[in-house]
């Protein structure tokens, strides 16, 4: 595994975003574990980058989100807004590019072409649920703890909501969203928020299992099926069998189609061109 530094830190400071590669899986780490990785504006831009880096990055198949400290991410950094309040109007400026930007960075993980895993280890709580929720597989240790406490401070948590709502049942996002609770992460998994449940610092170790099953596929056959099925989640029924029917004939076509299914006749393990 190679450790690598991301992310514009003050002189002395330790970066606030960690790169491990680990052969085809990339692992991002929020690095602010004193701030409980709250997503500073720093911290949002930089995310973003280095998730494009590894979208780019031919080397990655898979990309797995984690976090150092106890805990996860504690959403938006409370200190950095309340700070922007004393601007002439009054953070209108700084709220809304903030928030644009976050939402930004959390559509990059839904449209980047690899699949992304969340190992949580902490809470994660607000904007942290939210990336958990943008994530496309999610593994959290027992310890784990998942909250919108926006409504306990008088700020709904309208933009964690959308990533939520779109992973459980409008009931069970409401559970999250009206009492702003921490929820168990045995309670997270039963609402479909997380993927797994395991035993407590073994988080990363079980994404990366699983992180090792995805990246043996076909990288072109990931891409294609992940866009599709974001896709497909916003049309109506008939639209959704329409468009999945396009897809399926274009994929049908692809080399690494052809070859899999050769491979599967033939009783071999398939060769990948990832095309």
């Amino acid at each position: 595994m190679t450790p690598q530094s991301a992310g514009a830190a003050k002189a002395g400071a330790a970066p606030i975003i960690l790169r491990e590669d680990h052969g085809p899986t990339a692992m991002l780490i929020l690095n602010r574990p004193e701030a409980r990785n709250s997503l500073s504006q720093a911290m949002i831009d930089t995310l973003t980058a280095e998730i494009a880096k590894a979208g780019a990055d031919q080397n990655v198949r898979v990309l797995i989100i984690a976090a150092n400290g106890p805990g996860f991410c504690a959403g938006h950094d409370m200190k950095e807004m309340t700070a922007h309040r004393a601007d002439p109007d009054k953070g209108r400026a700084f709220f809304q590019h903030m928030f644009e930007s976050c939402a930004k960075m959390m559509m990059s993980i839904v449209h980047l072409p690899k699949p992304v895993i969340a190992a949580v280890g902490g809470t994660a709580s607000a904007a942290g649920a939210q990336l958990v929720a943008s994530c496309d597989l999610a593994v959290a240790s027992k310890q784990a703890q998942f909250a919108t406490p926006g409504v306990n401070i008088g700020l709904f948590c309208s933009t964690p909501m959308v990533a939520i709502s779109r992973n459980v049942t409008n009931k069970q996002a409401m559970e999250m969203l009206l009492p702003g609770d921490l929820i168990t992460a045995q309670r997270a998994y039963e609402m479909g928020l997380i993927n797994r449940v395991v035993d407590t610092e073994t988080e990363r170790h079980e994404a990366f299992q699983l992180a090792g099953k995805i990246a043996s596929k076909s990288a072109y056959t990931l891409k294609i099926g992940k866009e599709a099925f974001y896709r497909q989640r916003e049309l109506d029924l008939e639209s959704a069998y329409r468009y999945t029917a396009q897809v399926m004939t274009e994929n049908m076509l692809a080399r690494d189609a052809e070859e899999g299914v050769s491979a599967f006749v033939e009783k071999r393990e398939p060769k990948w061109e990832d095309r």
